[in-house]
C-alpha cells in the first residue's frame, strides 16, 4: 500500500521558510528548502552509530529472537564517542535506538527486548541517556534511528502494531532533548514468507513533529531527507534537492534508486540527499573487520562523491564489544580530518579578482549582488544577476600563474536550486585561448570538481540556468594527490584452497568481469553451488561474494551443507538470510557453531534479492 505525503506537505508547508522576496529582491526558484533544512545541510558530516546485540553476535542483522543478556559492553564510554566525533569534525551523532531486532537501548515501556533485560549495568542502564548527554556536553547534535521493523514484538504485522510504535517515538522523542534527526528505515518484514506490516507513516511523522518539530525526518522519501541509493558513499553527479514523492513511501514503494542517486528538477519538495556510508564493510562492529577500516584515499573519495555533490555525509563508526571506538577507526578519522584539512589549507581564490555582470536590485544596498561577495567565507553574502539572465559567466584572475586542481562552488538555497549545469575553462597562455576543464551539471548547496592539475592565472565559469543563479561560495585549491592504497584486503584466516573444482552448475555464464580478474558466474536460482574443494579442511567459518552493485541478482536466504563424499550432505545453516546485501552488496562472512572437517560444500539459494530467477556469485570460501 503506497502512502500520501499530502499531510507533510502541510506540515512542512507551515514551518517557517526562507522568503527571500521578503529580505531582497530576487524572485524565489521552485521549491524552497525549510531553515531547518539548511541548517541540518550546513552540517555536512556527521557519525552513525550502529551498536546493540548484533555487535556481540557477530551478525549484520538480528532475528529478534537473541537472548538479550548478550548485550553487555564491559567499558562503554559515550563521551569518547562524542569526543572522537568532535575531533573528527563532525557535527553530530545518529545512534541506532532500536534496529530491526527490536531491541531498544533504553528501557522502554512497549517492549520487554531491551537494556532492561540485558546484563549492562545489572538492567538499569540507558543508553540513549548517556549519548545525548554525552553530545551536549561536546557541542554535537543528537539524532536517533528507530526502525518501524521489529523482528521481536508479539504485535508486529497487526494493525495495533502501528500504535505501539508511534508510542516508541513519542518516548524517545519527548525524554532526550533536541533531536536533529529521525532517521527511518524502510525494512518491512522477513521475505516472501515472513511477516510484513501496512506503516502508518502519517501517524509516525505526526509524532516526529508533535515532539522535535525541527527535526529532519530521513527515509527514502523523506520528507526531510532521502537516501540517495547506494551504501558506497557515492552520491550522483547529477543531484537535484528536489523529488517527486506523492504516490510512494519508504521501503519497497519508494521511487527507483536511480532516481534517488540523482533527485528530479522540479520536484514537487524538496528533499536534499544524505549519503550514508560505513568506514567498515558492514554496519555494526566484527573483529574480523578491524585490517579492513576505509583506507584516508577511499574516506576522501567518499568525501568527494557526497559532499562535493550536493550531499550530507553520515559515516557509520560503530563501537566495539567493549563500549568504544576501536583505535583502528578514530586512527583514522583523524588522518582523514588531516587530509581534508590540507586538501583546502590554502583558497587560492581568496585573493582573486572577480568579473560578471550584477545588477543592482536593491537601491538601499548597492553591493549585495556583486561578484566579490562569492570570494568570502559568508555564505549569506552572494552574487546573482537580472531574473531573465539565464546563461551568464565569470572570469576569475588569480593575479599570478597558480597550479589548481580543486574548485568548490556553492549556491544560495535559500533562493531554491537554480544551476542546470555550467562549464569550466582555463586560459592557456601558450595558445592564449580558454580551454575546457570540465563539464558539469548541477551545484546546489555544495559542489567541488576534481581535476588533472593545470597552470594557469584565470578561469572562466559559464552557467546554464533556470532562474538567475545565486552563487555564495567560490574557491579554488590545489590539494596533494594522495596515493589509491585501497585494495581488498582477504581476512587473514582464509585458507587458500588451491585444488578446487566446480561441481555445480555444470555449465554457466561468466556474466561479469569484475576487478582484479574476477568472474561473477550467473547460475540459474534452482541448481545450487558445489564445490569440490580438493581434500578435507578445517574451518569455522565461510563466505559468499556477491555482485557488488545494489539491488542486483545476487543470493538473500539460502541453505548451506558440508560433506565429506559429495553424496550425504549435512546442512549447517537452514533458511538463513544475508542480511542488507540488497543495499550493501559486501562479502558476507558467516561464522559456524563448531570447526567443521569438509571436502564438499554446497550453497543453496532460496530466494534472490530482486525476486529474480537467476544469482550472481564470484566466490564461495573458507577460513580456520
Amino acid at each position: 500500500m503506497k502512502t500520501r505525503f499530502s499531510t507533510f506537505l502541510l506540515l512542512l508547508l507551515t514551518y517557517p521558510l526562507f522568503s527571500i522576496a521578503q529580505n531582497n529582491r530576487i524572485k524565489p526558484y521552485g521549491v524552497l528548502p525549510t531553515k531547518y533544512q539548511v541548517n541540518w545541510q550546513k552540517m555536512e558530516y556527521y557519525m552513525f552509530i550502529h551498536f546493540g546485540p548484533n555487535t556481540f553476535t557477530n551478525v549484520e542483522w538480528g532475528d529478534g529472537k537473541e537472548n538479550p543478556e548478550v548485550f553487555n559492553p564491559t567499558g562503554i564510554d559515550c563521551r569518547q564517542w562524542a569526543a572522537t566525533a568532535k575531533a573528527a569534525g563532525m557535527k553530530g551523532i545518529i545512534i541506532t535506538a532500536k534496529h530491526h531486532d527490536g531491541f531498544c537501548l533504553w528501557p522502554s515501556k512497549y517492549s520487554t527486548h531491551t537494556v532492561r533485560e540485558s546484563l549492562w549495568k545489572d538492567g538499569k542502564g540507558d543508553l540513549l541517556r548517556e549519548l545525548s548527554d554525552a553530545c551536549r556536553e561536546y557541542g554535537l547534535k543528537f539524532g536517533v534511528y528507530l526502525s518501524p521493523w521489529d523482528q521481536n514484538h508479539p504485535d508486529y504485522g497487526t494493525p495495533q502494531y502501528n500504535q505501539i510504535f508511534a508510542n516508541t517515538l513519542n518516548e524517545v522523542l519527548s525524554s532526550y532533548g533536541e533531536v536533529f534527526e529521525q532517521w527511518f528505515d524502510g525494512a518491512n518484514g522477513e521475505g516472501h514468507d515472513g511477516k510484513k506490516q501496512v506503516y502508518n507513516w502519517d501517524l509516525f511523522h505526526e509524532t516526529v513533529y508533535r515532539n522535535q518539530p525541527q527535526a529532519i525526518i530521513f527515509s527514502d522519501v523523506g520528507p526531510g531527507c532521502r537516501w540517495m541509493g547506494n551504501e558506497r558513499g557515492v552520491a550522483g553527479k547529477t543531484n537535484w534537492s528536489t523529488l517527486n514523492i506523492t504516490g510512494f513511501s519508504p521501503g519497497r514503494d519508494a521511487p527507483p534508486t536511480e532516481i534517488l542517486n540523482t533527485g528530479e528538477q522540479g520536484g514537487e519538495a524538496w528533499v536534499p540527499a544524505e549519503t550514508d556510508v560505513s568506514i567498515r564493510p558492514g554496519w555494526f562492529y566484527s573483529p574480523d573487520t578491524d585490517d579492513k577500516v576505509k583506507s584516508v584515499e577511499k574516506l576522501m573519495d567518499i568525501y568527494y562523491t557526497s559532499i562535493g555533490r550536493n550531499s550530507n555525509l553520515l559515516l557509520n563508526v560503530p563501537p566495539d564489544r567493549r563500549g568504544r571506538i576501536h583505535a583502528a577507526d578514530s586512527t583514522r578519522l583523524m588522518e582523514f580530518r588531516r587530509a581534508r584539512e590540507n586538501a583546502f589549507a590554502d583558497n587560492l581564490a581568496a585573493k582573486a579578482s572577480v568579473k560578471a555582470r550584477s545588477p543592482a536590485k536593491d537601491p538601499n544596498s548597492r553591493n549585495r549582488y556583486e561578484a566579490y561577495n562569492m570570494l568570502d567565507s559568508n555564505y549569506d553574502t552572494y552574487w546573482t544577476t537580472n531574473d531573465n539572465e539565464l546563461n551568464p559567466s565569470i572570469e576569475i584572475d588569480l593575479k599570478k600563474t597558480q597550479v589548481i586542481n580543486r574548485l568548490l562552488l556553492q549556491e544560495y538555497i535559500p533562493s531554491g536550486q537554480r544551476v542546470e549545469s555550467f562549464t569550466v575553462k582555463f586560459w592557456d597562455a601558450k595558445t592564449k585561448a580558454w580551454i575546457d576543464l570540465a563539464k558539469e551539471t548541477t551545484i546546489g548547496y555544495k559542489r567541488m570538481l576534481r581535476f588533472s592539475a593545470v597552470s594557469t592565472r584565470k578561469l572562466k565559469i559559464e552557467f546554464k540556468a533556470l532562474a538567475c543563479p545565486v552563487i555564495s561560495t567560490l574557491a579554488i585549491y590545489n590539494a596533494p594527490e594522495l596515493v589509491t592504497t585501497e585494495k581488498a584486503v582477504e581476512n587473514k584466516n582464509k585458507i587458500d584452497v588451491k585444488d578446487r573444482k566446480l561441481i555445480s552448475p555444470q555449465s554457466f555464464e561468466s556474466a561479469i568481469a569484475g576487478e582484479n580478474g574476477v568472474n561473477f558466474l550467473k547460475i540459474e536460482k534452482n541448481t545450487p553451488l558445489i564445490i569440490d574443494l580438493g581434500k578435507n579442511f578445517k574451518f569455522s567459518s565461510f563466505s559468499y561474494t556477491p555482485l557488488p552493485e545494489e539491488h542486483s541478482s545476487n543470493i538473500l536466504k539460502y541453505n548451506f551443507y558440508i560433506s565429506a563424499d559429495g553424496k550425504n550432505w549435512a546442512k549447517l545453516r537452514s533458511d538463513a538470510m544475508f542480511n542488507n546485501i540488497a543495499n550493501n552488496p559486501v562479502v558476507q562472512y558467516v561464522a559456524l557453531s563448531k570447526e567443521i572437517d569438509a571436502r564438499y560444500l554446497k550453497l543453496e539459494p532460496l530466494e534472490i534479492a530482486d525476486g529474480g530467477d537467476i544469482y550472481f556469485v564470484a566466490g564461495l570460501d573458507i577460513y580456520k
